[in-house]
């Protein structure tokens, strides 16, 4: 492949993935990613920090999700928020394509401890961005708190669900589903 072609990004990510599978995470390096990719080693840190960063993309989801909840209509409840929230993260970050990617990443993760406790990290910090983004809108800090904690693992879920399954719903369909699933599980209590 030649190294002007555009989406490197998704060249470098599709690359690592195959690297992963085939090598595991520890014994892949950034040169062999971006060789697979066709790329440079510059190109790769132009686009990510390091390996692990090639799976979990910055902060570019916990921009989505705050975006999202600033952006709902001014009268929507918390919940509301992040079902606008969740939309937009569906529109923006998962499409149909890109749904055996993910799948594949989720592979990769699990079967890395360094990984899964910076998917952990990850999901931290989406709970944050949720929780300030709320905040912001004048909800207060303990239903700010709950409401996101139930949107982080409704996202978790949505995830998930959509990654495994080859029907054609969209994301932003599953995870309004799964956001009213842990709604009302989170009733029970």
């Amino acid at each position: 492949m030649a190294r002007w072609q555009p989406n490197a990004p998704e060249r470098l990510t599709v690359a690592a993935l195959e690297l992963f599978e085939e090598r595991g995470y520890e014994s892949t390096t950034v040169i062999e990613i971006a060789e697979r990719a066709g790329l440079t080693k510059s190109t790769f840190f132009r686009h990510f920090q390091d390996k692990r960063e090639v799976l979990f993309g910055g902060g570019a989801m916990a921009g989505l999700l705050a975006e999202g909840i600033a952006g709902a209509p001014a009268a929507a409840t918390p919940f509301e928020a992040l079902v606008h929230a969740l939309d937009a993260v569906g529109r923006e970050a998962f499409h149909p394509a890109r749904r055996e990617v993910s799948a594949r990443r989720r592979a990769v993760i699990a079967a890395n401890p360094e990984l899964r406790e910076r998917e952990a990290l990850k999901g931290l910090g989406l709970t944050a961005s949720m929780t300030d983004a709320l905040k912001r809108r004048g909800v207060p800090e303990l239903t700010s708190c709950v409401a996101a904690e139930l949107g982080a693992l409704a996202l978790k879920i949505a995830y998930e669900r959509w990654s495994d399954t080859i029907d054609g719903d969209d994301f932003g369909d599953v995870a309004r589903r799964t956001l009213c699933d842990v709604r009302a599980a989170s009733a029970l209590c």
